[in-house]
């Protein structure tokens, strides 16, 4: 008898790859009844649902909306293309690299000075965890005083929605996490509303397309989300990342030889040890998948992680490599990426190229305070919706 797939094992939380590969295998569509989602886990399924208009994301409503507000995320045809565009001209071209390059620089080399002289550092308590926050606080516009204000009320975001077991405590520290983001930044949105600065607060409520704007509360549910995605996807990207390449000596080798492969390690590193393991979709009609019928309006779970490991997909899908030739790196930024570590289709994340930004300069100036980089602890990635390691301690050797 074949053992079902549990995602909330203890085995799950170990080492997600194996049980991966028994959904893939054996369980390619998997009704898991005590989360009340059908789970899919092949790339060409979940590539599939990104792209087709018979899935939508209405289930953020239930699953995002309660600590964020409602945002781009839940929004669909004319609304969202609008939203997108108001958006996303800040994080991409000359208003990215002449704007926040520099924000994001003197956010690392500021963290970084802190341990760089010392020889060992705690990689993700000292850095991956306070450089991507910092940079959104900055990049906003907001008070650098607030720097741990903002990472106690990402780290609280990210509980409420990594709560899969429904512990009430972190649904109710979630909801306060609402109400205090609320609070603090209204008055601040109608302030830069009346007198707009050169930050990106300011360019989110001045921002129009054919004459609209962006309400108050879509500002601020955007804010809050932007913790949540910029944070989560470069803070655990850069410690993944940074695993890989440790393990992998001929691989850092060539990344310090070549600092434009830093590009190919991060998008190896999204598809290989995704930072977001799995994603929900809800299905607009009744649709199939390998003669399984999924009613409309279910939640379907997308195993992002096991997606990315498809041998269907892939090559030796399990092995990193910075160089694997069925990787399309030149677009691993884009929506046509072929990996699906950013989402595929419309909504692709229109954050991308600042998570990219974030982690070459973040990972480019700590490769050059650090030589001969090696564990000091072994690394335990943990996690079920997110993975990475809460802990990354590195032994190094001070650069002169």
């Amino acid at each position: 008898m074949v053992t079902e797939p549990n995602m909330l094992s203890p085995e799950f939380e170990k080492d997600p790859n194996p049980i991966f590969e028994v959904f893939r295998e054996q369980f390619p569509v998997y009704l898991d009844k005590t989360i009340n989602t059908y789970v899919l886990s092949r790339y060409e399924d979940v590539e599939h649902v990104f792209k087709s208009k018979d899935f939508t994301s209405d289930n953020y409503s239930w699953q995002l909306e309660p600590v964020h507000g409602r945002t781009i995320l839940q929004m669909e045809g004319r609304e969202h293309s609008v939203h997108r565009g108001l958006i996303q001209p800040a994080f991409r071209g000359s208003e990215l690299t002449e704007k926040f390059f520099p924000v994001i620089t003197q956010n690392a080399s500021s963290l970084i000075a802190k341990f760089a002289k010392n020889g060992e550092v705690d990689l993700v308590d000292q850095f991956s965890l306070r450089f991507p926050i910092n940079v959104i606080v900055d990049m906003l516009g907001l008070d650098k005083s607030n720097h741990d204000r903002f990472n106690s009320w990402y780290h609280s975001i990210m509980a409420f929605l990594s709560n899969l077991s429904g512990d009430e405590k972190v649904t109710a520290d979630g909801l306060k996490t609402k109400d205090e983001l609320r609070e603090y930044m209204l008055p601040i949105i109608a302030e830069r509303r009346s007198n707009p600065k050169d930050d990106l607060l300011s360019t989110l409520c001045t921002a129009q397309i054919d004459g609209e704007m962006m309400s108050d509360e879509e500002i601020k549910a955007f804010v809050s989300l932007l913790l949540v995605a910029g944070g989560e996807t470069t803070d655990k990207a850069m410690a993944n990342m940074f695993l890989n390449l440790i393990d992998n000596p001929e691989q850092m080798k060539a990344v310090r030889e070549d600092r434009s492969l830093l590009s190919n390690a991060f998008a190896e590193t999204l598809r290989h040890s995704p930072p977001v393991q799995m994603i929900m979709r809800q299905s607009a009609v009744e649709v199939e998948f390998h003669g399984v019928k999924i009613p409309a309006g279910s939640t379907i779970t997308l195993l992002l992680a096991a997606a990315n490991r498809d041998p269907r997909k892939y090559d030796n899908p399990e092995k990193f490599d910075i160089s694997r030739k069925d990787m399309a790196f030149d677009r691993a930024f884009t929506a046509a990426a072929n990996h699906s570590g950013f989402a595929l289709g419309r909504h692709f994340c229109v954050g991308a190229m600042l998570s990219k930004a974030e982690v070459e300069i973040g990972a480019n100036l700590l490769l050059d305070a650090m030589n001969d980089i090696s564990f000091a602890a072994p690394p335990k990635p943990s996690g079920v919706f997110t993975r990475s390691p809460k802990k990354l301690n590195l032994r190094f050797q001070p650069a002169k």
